[in-house]
């Protein structure tokens, strides 16, 4: 079983996202705030219908509804960090990821727009 995300305390996760905007690309700094909002996610939108994935970093499933126990489940979302990031806080639209290719969602419930942004 994977383990479970746990958001980052508030002043890390100032000093990472200051470090992004500042126009980092560091590995670390990516997979902290990544992990950070998928977590943020799962603790706001419980559940097992969709599944968000941002490789390599982190996958996570949330949302209420059906629960899938094999294989590939009924809604998957597949973005990049650093698309993922801008979508967690608000600074692209999930229409404007998605029309822009650099989101790909499938099946019931993988329009996020309910649950974004997580800042």
């Amino acid at each position: 079983m994977a383990r479970r995300l746990t958001p980052l305390p508030a002043a890390e996760l100032a000093a990472v996202l200051d470090r992004l905007d500042a126009g980092g690309t560091e590995r670390a700094d990516l997979a902290a705030a990544t992990r950070h909002f998928l977590a943020v996610l799962e603790g706001r939108s419980p559940g097992h219908s969709v599944e968000v994935r941002v490789p390599p970093f982190a996958a996570v499933q949330v949302i209420e509804g059906a629960k899938h126990t094999r294989g590939t489940p009924p809604a998957v979302v597949e973005t990049d960090a650093v698309t993922w990031i801008a979508l967690a806080r608000g600074t692209t639209t999930w229409s404007q990821a998605r029309s822009e290719h650099r989101v790909r969602a499938s099946g019931e419930r993988s329009d996020l727009t309910p649950h974004l942004p997580l800042t």
